[in-house]
């Protein structure tokens, strides 16, 4: 439901509040009940918001209290294995530049949790995916190093010079996921201002 639908309800909501019980037949106050009015576009806004938030704090953090920070996200979703709280783990494992992130255990959560999109909301799912499929990148370009780092031939200049591209498009991957976070945080940055101003103006003043 959008948000210029929400001040309409209300009133229809106080309008039956104002009228009062309604009798049955046999003289009983019936009263009607009227469901509350949920506007999903903006829920949906604040959950990804609220994720982008946890991981810009995780990556800008000092190293300590990056540790805290992952701890009491795993204790949760390991204590408390709701979707939000298995999500924030997931995405957590899945942000490189910090001592805990894991991408093989950030893939099989995140692919876990995608199995299921019934359970996650749009924006939830539109980050998983994303994060996943850094992950995986990062996978293909962590086995391509390892083998090249097992090769025989590894002195070879040739060589050392296709790990160093390899090790510097993955450096090229990390930067380019930070400006993916930043970016869908502006983006809903603004669109949770075009909602408050529609709010805004669909609340006419109380005499």
């Amino acid at each position: 439901m959008s948000t210029m639908r929400i001040p309409a309800a209300l009133t229809l909501a106080a309008t039956l509040a104002a009228c009062g019980a309604i009798s049955d037949p046999f003289g009983k106050p019936a009263h009607e009940h009227v469901e509350p009015v949920i506007n999903r576009s903006a829920a949906d806004a604040e959950a990804a918001r609220d994720y982008l938030a946890m991981l810009q704090t995780l990556q800008s953090a000092a190293p300590a209290a990056q540790a805290e920070q992952f701890q009491a996200a795993r204790g949760a979703a390991e204590s408390t294995p709701t979707t939000m709280n298995r999500l924030r783990y997931a995405l957590m494992l899945g942000l490189p530049g910090h001592a805990a992130a894991d991408p093989v255990a950030a893939r099989r959560q995140l692919s876990e949790l995608l199995a299921r999109p019934e359970s996650m909301l749009p924006a939830e799912r539109a980050l998983a995916a994303i994060v996943l499929a850094s992950v995986d990148d990062r996978l293909v370009l962590i086995a391509e190093t390892r083998r090249v780092e097992q090769d025989s031939g590894l002195r070879d200049k040739d060589r050392n010079t296709a790990l160093q591209k390899r090790l510097q498009t993955e450096q090229d991957e990390n930067a380019r996921l930070r400006r993916a976070l930043d970016d869908a945080q502006k983006k809903l940055d603004a669109v949770t201002e075009v909602e408050r101003s529609i709010t805004g103006r669909g609340n006419p003043p109380k005499p």
